[in-house]
């Protein structure tokens, strides 16, 4: 059954003579929100926005002047190392790790030999991944020189790199160093 009338005791708004239905629906009531929100859209006064000139351009992105100098970002600890040389201050030599981000594997393996040689041969420095690494790529060399262990083009489950004895080659790589 229909929804009974409303009676309107002779007080009609020009909003309301468009809301008038004689049966409610969704799309009707859709209908009349939308000719609602027209009536107070209409209704709010405009104003007008300040022209710039062409010399008065808003500086959307922020581009270093002619007159000022770039500031040059700070280097962290990998990236300043690798500015040494491969001998460094007193002698001490650069391993650079080269490890996949595939694989979590890569990364444990590699934090453990960083850790096993940092305390076992004093005064060296140890990289991790200081430019990008190739893929399936688990290296272990000496900063432009000796490679200790390079297993290229490793797919899952990285047989190779898991059979390895990571104690072993800590002790392997340290005598080699020393």
């Amino acid at each position: 059954m229909a929804p009974t009338k409303r009676k309107n005791d002779g007080k009609e708004d020009a909003a309301s003579e468009n809301l008038k239905s004689t049966r409610a629906t969704r799309s009707s009531t859709r209908q009349a929100s939308q000719g609602v929100a027209k009536v107070v859209i209409e209704a709010a006064p405009k104003t007008k926005k300040a022209k710039l000139s062409s010399k008065e351009k808003p500086d959307t992105k922020s581009k270093p002047s002619s007159k000022e100098k770039p500031q040059p970002k700070p280097k962290t600890t990998e990236e300043a190392a690798a500015d040494l040389p491969s001998n460094g201050v007193n002698g001490s030599k650069t391993i650079v790790i080269e490890h996949c981000k595939q694989c979590t594997q890569f990364k444990i393996r590699a934090a453990k030999v960083k850790l096993g040689l940092e305390t076992a041969v004093s005064g060296i420095n140890v990289l991790v991944n200081p430019e990008k690494p190739r893929r399936g790529c688990f290296e272990i060399r000496e900063e432009g020189g000796k490679q200790f262990i390079s297993l290229l083009d490793m797919k899952r489950p990285f047989g190779p790199m898991k059979a390895l004895d990571m104690d072993a080659v800590i002790s392997d790589i340290v005598d080699q160093v020393k």
